[in-house]
């Protein structure tokens, strides 16, 4: 645990010193009254106790009641910021960390616990750390303190009181174990039923239509039932060792004073100490019995502390020699991929787009057309072979200069939940207004986005659920154009539009790929029949390759993609026969 504190300590050092010698601070304050208590004790029972030195003793107590209140004050705003400082860190790290990483690290990964680990570990982090490190701090301290005055009373019977911890640290090694197992579990859990949940709200319209929505939706009620078997063991599993730690303390409490009282019926011990040790002795284990519970949350709090450590050790997309490719044509070279092995989607494919063509992608699902474009986007990087633009290898360059480079449009949109106008500006953010509203108007935006009551400043909603797929589309295109990207790459973008939208979708396309490097996965051959050259795929290789007419012409899998879509164009549903 210490080893994951100091690194995450390194976010915000000032902060983090700061913080703790403050708490140093505040408890020393804590403890010393304790000790001038031990001060008025012994006068008190003195032969002639002095009046004087007892109210010097009680202004000095007084004073430091207030300078304890000051510092008390102090200590939990330095607590607070530093917590806050710390977690804030942390989530921007990660944030920073997390664009970095391949598309293959979020492939492998469930997208459900990357959430998790920036929003409900951190906020693990953030709650248990903000309240526990202080009173630890604190209460170690304190006791450090009250010991050195009951050792200078008598050093037998403080010898006697501190054996108890050691004895409470073996339950405290069991619990800590425990709850290391279970908090594994509580934690899967608790990123299990978020997960159903959120897929539950998702897929609301497909559960309510075929009946299962409430407990009859099994996987989201198993989940929320191991998540409540989860929290109940994960407090009750460890609680058991942790009550008997403190035992451990009543009982040892209770031997020194079998030992003191032996001494005092002895004359060993003077009625003074033996009150110091009746009232301080006590005090002695309440900081004990803090940190023991303190320690155990902290246990926890370091698993979540695990998880965003090894999210943030993720190895990051290589960034190469950062070179800057002389022209934006793209080239394939016996490039050879897999998302997982033994599962090859690519292989030992090679091909090349001249600057300012097109390259249409045909082939049947599978066989790897969606795959070259997000290669293309170094969203991957290949495991044999290379990916060029310009000459230059995409691993050569910077992920990001990678990205500037290229526009896309997809068959699925998403828009943020945000007005019409930003998504669109989120292309380019520097862009000024004229700009935004030219790409608007090009990718026919405009003519729908007047109608609705905020005009182009009205919201689109969480992932553009306010808006038709057409009209998303459309925002899709504005983004790319505002861009202006030398590439772009088409991943069907009309396929699933009715014929309306398809005719303003088509305009808005031929205007975002004028004088660009243009890579379009295609399923509607019709769309792509002018292509300078088409690519049909199969099984990860190039079955065949060249223009519409030279593909029909060599009545292979292209021709029979085109007679299969030809016949299915007039397809209908028949009316069902009336029973007689």
């Amino acid at each position: 645990m210490l080893k994951n504190l100091r690194y995450i300590f390194k976010l915000a050092p000032g902060a983090v010193k700061k913080s703790i010698l403050l708490e140093l601070l505040h408890g020393l304050f804590i403890a010393l009254p304790t000790g001038f208590l031990l001060l008025v004790l012994q006068e008190l029972f003195s032969v002639q106790p002095n009046r004087a030195k007892l109210w010097t003793f009680v202004w000095i107590l007084c004073g430091m009641l207030v300078l304890q209140l000051w510092v008390s004050v102090k200590t939990i705003v330095a607590s607070n910021q530093m917590t806050y400082t710390l977690s804030t860190s942390l989530r921007i790290r990660l944030g920073n960390h997390l664009q970095k990483l391949s598309m293959g690290t979020f492939k492998q990964r469930d997208p459900g616990d990357l959430a998790s680990v920036v929003l409900q570990d951190v906020a693990n982090f953030e709650m248990i750390f903000g309240h526990t490190i202080g009173n630890m701090a604190a209460s170690v301290f304190s006791t450090l303190i009250l010991s050195v005055f009951l050792f200078l009373t008598d050093w037998r019977l403080a010898l006697i009181l501190l054996t108890a911890i050691p004895l409470s640290w073996l339950m405290i090694r069991i619990s800590n174990l425990l709850i290391r197992k279970e908090g594994k579990k509580h934690i899967q859990a608790r990123n299990e039923s978020g997960t159903r949940f959120l897929e539950y709200v998702q897929g609301i319209r497909h559960i309510k239509s075929f009946g299962l929505t409430g407990a009859r939706y099994s996987s989201l009620d198993k989940a929320l039932n191991d998540f409540r078997r989860a929290s109940i063991r994960t407090e009750a599993v460890p609680g058991p060792f942790v009550l008997t730690a403190a035992v451990v303390f009543e009982l040892v409490f209770l031997f020194m004073l079998y030992i003191a009282l032996s001494y005092f019926s002895g004359s060993g011990l003077s009625v003074a100490a033996l009150i110091t040790f009746l009232i301080l002795g006590y005090r002695l284990y309440e900081p004990l019995k803090i940190v023991l519970v303190d320690y155990v949350i902290l246990r926890y709090m370091n698993i979540s502390m695990e998880r965003v450590i090894e999210v943030l050790e993720t190895v990051v997309q290589p960034s190469g020699k950062k070179l800057e490719p002389i022209a934006y044509d793209v080239t394939f070279e016996q490039v050879s991929f897999a998302y997982r092995p033994g599962k090859t989607i690519l292989d030992d494919l090679s091909f090349q787009v001249p600057e300012k063509s097109m390259l249409a992608l045909v082939g049947p699902s599978g066989s790897g057309k969606t795959t070259i474009t997000a290669l293309i986007a170094r969203f991957w990087d290949v495991q044999q072979g290379t990916v060029k633009i310009g000459g230059v290898d995409v691993r050569d360059m910077a992920p990001d200069r990678v990205y500037s480079l290229i526009s896309e449009v997809f068959q699925e949109v998403y828009l943020f939940d945000d007005s019409i106008y930003n998504n669109i500006r989120f292309g380019k953010m520097e862009a000024s207004e004229e700009e935004v509203i030219a790409a608007a108007d090009k990718a026919e935006v405009l003519a729908f986005a007047w109608e609705m009551p905020q005009g182009i400043h009205s919201r689109a909603g969480e992932g553009g659920n306010k808006l038709s797929g057409g009209q998303k589309q459309r925002i899709s295109i504005a983004r790319a154009l505002l861009k202006n990207a030398p590439i772009v790459l088409l991943d069907e973008a009309t396929a699933s539009l009715d014929p309306e939208n398809e005719i303003y979708i088509q305009k808005a396309i031929q205007e975002l790929v004028k004088d660009k490097t243009v890579i379009v996965v295609a399923h509607k051959l019709a769309t792509i029949k002018n292509a300078a050259q088409i690519l049909v795929l199969d099984k990860g290789k190039a079955a065949e390759k060249g223009t519409h007419s030279q593909l029909l012409a060599q009545q292979g899998l292209y021709h029979r993609l085109w007679e299969l879509q030809q016949s299915a164009g007039g397809w209908k549903i028949s009316a069902p026969k009336s029973m007689a």
